[in-house]
């Protein structure tokens, strides 16, 4: 066994280590920019979600707006006049003639707004966030919206009621400016004290009234086009649909 020294490395070989000694940071380096390339996509990802669910208050193709943006999941609501009973399963509707408690609420960014006679007919939807039938209704009105524009002759308004963060779909906020629903809206209050006063049955509710502020008709769950329509015409008209 020799006690010599080992030879000293060529310059070639001194190269070749520093190479391989630069692979190893370089690699370190990638990785590190991937995670921050990661990072800063999800970052992006958020601030964009969080945008898209606060985005109301744009124009809609309906010549109306979409929902004002805020996170306003239960409104302060007061009602005066005489409350609405619910409409019975059959024969005539005892509200028929009556008219319309006045009910004045909170849109989502909690602004006032209030529904009360004014001297239009008016139709009043009422929904709630976790009714499949009202996630079905409310796109399908508005296709119609953005097809024909808002009726300016009639005040088209709406109640968001029962809501209830234990049910799906909450809150209704986000998930009416998901519809880019262009109806001026009312959230109702923790004790749904509006869709009370106007005497809900059933989901999704409708109530027509004449410009006196009477009740026309009232009806209950999904319509086709042909019965929205009816409707208006309800409105206008002051007569219930035959």
């Amino acid at each position: 066994m020799s006690n010599r020294p080992g030879k000293s490395k060529s310059a070639s070989q001194r190269v070749r280590a520093a190479s391989n000694a630069g692979k190893g940071k370089s690699t370190t380096w990638i990785w590190i920019a991937i995670v921050g390339v990661v990072i800063a996509v999800g970052i992006v990802a958020i601030v964009a979600g969080r945008g898209t669910s606060s985005s109301g208050g744009s124009a809609s193709p309906s010549g109306g707006t979409v929902v004002p943006a805020g996170k306003l999941d239960y409104g302060q609501v007061s009602v005066s006049g005489t409350a609405l009973t619910p409409k019975p399963d059959s024969g005539a509707d005892p509200m028929v003639g009556s008219i319309i408690p006045t009910v004045i609420g909170q849109q989502f960014d909690g602004k006032q707004l209030t529904i009360a006679p004014n001297g239009k007919p008016h139709i009043i939807m009422v929904v709630a966030h976790w009714c499949s039938h009202c996630q079905a209704e409310v796109p399908r009105v508005q296709k119609w919206l953005n097809a024909s524009g808002m009726p300016a002759d009639i005040d088209l308004v709406t109640v968001a009621t029962s809501n209830d963060p234990a049910k799906g779909n909450f809150p209704a906020a986000d998930w009416l400016r998901r519809e880019q629903w262009s109806v001026p809206t009312i959230v109702d209050d923790k004790q749904s004290q509006a869709g009370s006063a106007l005497g809900v049955s059933g989901f999704p509710y409708f109530i027509v009234t004449d410009a006196q502020g009477k009740v026309v008709y009232r009806t209950s769950g999904e319509i086709t086009e042909d019965q929205w329509n009816a409707l208006l015409e309800a409105a206008r008209s002051g007569k219930a649909p035959v």
